[in-house]
Order: C-alpha cells, then sequence, then structure tokens
C-alpha cells in the first residue's frame, strides 16, 4: 500500500505518532520521525527497527519544534536529503493546556494555538512548497480530534485548535488539488495514549478520584476499551495511500463511533 514511500510524522516519538508510523512501516513503506525530544526518537527508532525487522535506513529521525518556521523547514529539507523524496506527511505534534476556560491564560491558548494550529500550516505549506517545486503529487494526513467536534469541558483552547485544524485541512484540500496533493484528516478519541493519562490526572485531581481509575472509563462507549495507536495509524497509512485518492478534505472519526457527524 505504501511500498518505498516515505511519510514524515511529526509528534511521532510516541503515542498516535509512534502508531503510525508502526503502520506506515508495516504498509512497506518508509517513516521520518520529527519530534521535540531526541532521546525519544532514537529509542523509538531502535523499537521500530527490531519489531519490524527493518533497516535502520528506513527510519529517520530529526528534531524539530513545528512551531517555528525555521525548524520546519530545516526538518522537512533534511529528510527530503536523506531519503530523496517525501510522499506523504502526518502533522500528529501537539498539546492540551486542561482546566477551566475562565482560569486559562492567554499563554495557554496562543501554546495550543501555535502548536496544534499553526504548526500544522508550516508543515503543511513547506510539505506542498516542495511538492509543487518538484512536481510530484503528495498525501496529507492532520490528526484532529473528536475534541474539535464535540467540545469537551475544560479544554476549550484545545477543543478551538482541533476545530479549526479540521477548517484548515478542508480548504487544504481544495486549494492543492491541482498540485495532486490530497489532503485529510482523522479525529481520535479514547487512543490509549500518554496525553489521556495527562487528562485523567488533571480531571482527577480537580474531581478527587485516582486517575488510573478515571482512565478505565475514558473508552468509546461501543468498544468498552481504549483503541490502540495502531489503530489509528492504519486508518491514517490508507488515507496516505492511492487506495484514498476518492476521500478529499475529510476528517474521518476514529474514536470507536462516539462522535455522530
Amino acid at each position: 500500500m505504501l511500498i518505498n514511500r516515505v511519510i514524515l510524522i511529526t509528534g511521532g516519538a510516541r503515542g498516535i505518532g509512534r502508531g503510525i508510523a508502526e503502520a506506515v512501516l508495516e504498509a512497506g513503506g518508509k517513516v521520518v520521525l520529527a519530534d521535540l525530544d531526541n532521546t525519544s526518537l532514537e529509542h523509538t527508532k531502535a523499537e521500530l527497527c527490531t519489531i519490524h525487522a527493518v533497516p535502520e535506513q528506513s527510519v529517520f529521525t530529526i528534531p524539530v519544534d513545528v512551531a517555528d518556521a525555521t525548524s520546519v523547514g530545516a526538518a522537512l529539507e533534511a529528510a527530503l536529503d536523506n531519503f530523496g523524496q517525501l510522499d506523504g506527511l502526518v502533522n500528529n505534534a501537539g498539546i492540551t493546556r486542561l482546566g477551566p476556560n475562565l482560569d486559562a491564560s492567554v499563554e495557554d491558548w496562543q501554546q495550543q494555538l501555535n502548536v496544534n494550529l499553526v504548526g500544522t500550516h508550516l508543515c503543511c505549506r513547506k510539505f506542498a512548497e516542495l511538492q509543487i517545486s518538484a512536481g510530484k503529487p503528495g498525501a496529507i494526513v492532520n490528526i484532529a480530534s473528536n475534541a474539535g467536534k464535540v467540545g469537551y469541558p475544560n479544554m476549550a483552547g484545545y477543543n478551538a485548535s482541533k476545530a479549526a485544524v479540521i477548517s484548515l485541512t478542508r480548504t487544504l484540500s481544495t486549494e492543492w488539488a491541482e498540485h495532486g496533493i490530497n489532503v485529510n484528516g482523522v479525529c481520535p478519541g479514547g487512543v490509549d495514549t500518554p496525553m489521556l493519562m495527562e487528562v485523567a490526572v488533571s480531571v482527577g485531581a480537580r474531581i478527587g478520584e485516582d486517575p488510573n481509575e478515571l482512565l478505565k472509563t475514558m473508552v468509546p462507549a461501543q468498544m468498552g476499551r481504549h483503541i490502540q495507536p495502531l489503530e489509528i495509524g492504519r486508518v491514517v497509512a490508507f488515507l496516505l495511500s492511492d487506495a484514498a485518492l476518492i476521500i478529499r478534505g475529510q476528517s474521518i472519526n476514529t474514536d470507536g463511533g462516539d462522535t455522530p457527524y
């Protein structure tokens, strides 16, 4: 499905990003793991190469601050130099600042918008520039969230940033279709990741409950279990492939049926 295609994944060192990397390797592709945490990047690379029995040359790591245009440009250029091609981009890097909106600072809002929205924009734009300059098609998948559709309490800044990613996805799909760049998104929910645990810790502290017990309840109602990052990754891998060319500008729910639209 992705034989010999090179996919760059931001936030690739852990959680959903790592699951996406696994799915891309599983589908025969090569991956560029881009993340702020260089130590975790190398650890994840070693594990992925072992699990999937692929040569180290199939996984390239690069530090990146997605909210910084210079850093983004350098990361994508380095990935292109290393592999000689880029075929797909997954914008997975994201942060959340939890708490009642009445208490939220402007800085909290700005951080979430800078990473979740502006970072996605910067990576998309640089990828498109490279592909258009080379006269090559490509695929982008933006990791939004069902929070961008539902609007969960105590997550206003995060919700708003992810809703904006959904809108950006639709816009870029329309703008770049003529260049052969297909843009879609996914909206996960209830995924077994460190970020979900952070949410459980924050909520637990506020309501006086054990976060580990609270985490057990944060599952899709129809499934009764957490979604695994690899399950999200396989949907993303499909959207990166030619089999998904008729799916355009969509932000598909990958939350086990929790979100109705």
